[in-house]
């Protein structure tokens, strides 16, 4: 019916009981894609609190529970969700990725796929700033790079710059070509950030390559504000 994309959005103890009700944390998959579907139309559109819970209720246990990449169903329901509400997404399942316990390898790599190919550009930067709150490790250093790759395929770059965003060399992380197109939309917040981060967690990655090459990178671009 007509009424309906404009009815009143539940309040989030109302949304709550109908997640429950409807059992969404569990539902099978292929319903998972309709439900997130019908999201979009919604007039008004959820409040941040009422999208963070249906993220939480929808995607926050299969997500923790990923021990092989996820099912086309599963990435579909995520890309359309991220589609209008990515913000809530990124508080509620980034935070949950990142200071899950052990490697998460297959939750990491959703992550980095999320940023890539889902997220909204202020998202990008809420994951970037969400992944400095948090020690680094190894398994966190794809997510920073899969940030810093997505602001070169990002509005304001402009078109052509890269040439060909479908090559295969498109999806390269360089450790330098990304971080010189960043300069322009990072925040000077996000920088100082950024370099105190790579600073206090240097002695953990005396070894680690990886983290050489982004240190390397970051003073190369920034060598005029980082002294």
């Amino acid at each position: 019916p007509a009424a309906v994309p404009n009815a009143p959005c539940p309040v989030p103890p109302q949304l709550e009981g109908l997640c429950s009700f409807l059992q969404l944390s569990t539902c099978p998959e292929p319903s998972l894609v309709r439900f997130c579907s019908w999201l979009l139309p919604l007039n008004p559109a959820l409040s941040h609190t009422s999208a963070a819970i249906l993220a939480q209720q929808l995607f926050l246990r299969r997500v923790l529970a990923l021990t092989q990449p996820p099912s086309r169903h599963l990435m579909a329901a995520l890309t359309s969700f991220c589609s209008k509400y990515s913000h809530p997404l990124c508080r509620v399942l980034v935070a949950a990725v990142l200071q899950g316990p052990g490697e998460g390898a297959e939750q990491t790599k959703l992550l980095c796929e999320l940023v890539e190919e889902c997220l909204e550009p202020h998202s990008v930067q809420l994951v970037l700033s969400q992944v400095l709150e948090v020690p680094l490790s190894e398994k966190l250093l794809p997510v920073l790079q899969a940030v810093l790759g997505r602001q070169v395929r990002s509005p304001p770059c402009p078109k052509g710059v890269l040439g060909d965003s479908s090559s295969a060399g498109a999806r390269t992380h360089s450790p330098y070509l990304p971080l010189g197109l960043f300069q322009e939309v990072l925040p000077p917040e996000l920088l100082d950030l950024l370099v105190l981060t790579l600073c206090q967690q240097a002695p953990a990655f005396a070894t680690s390559l990886n983290f050489a090459r982004l240190v390397t990178a970051v003073l190369t671009v920034y060598q005029s504000q980082v002294s």
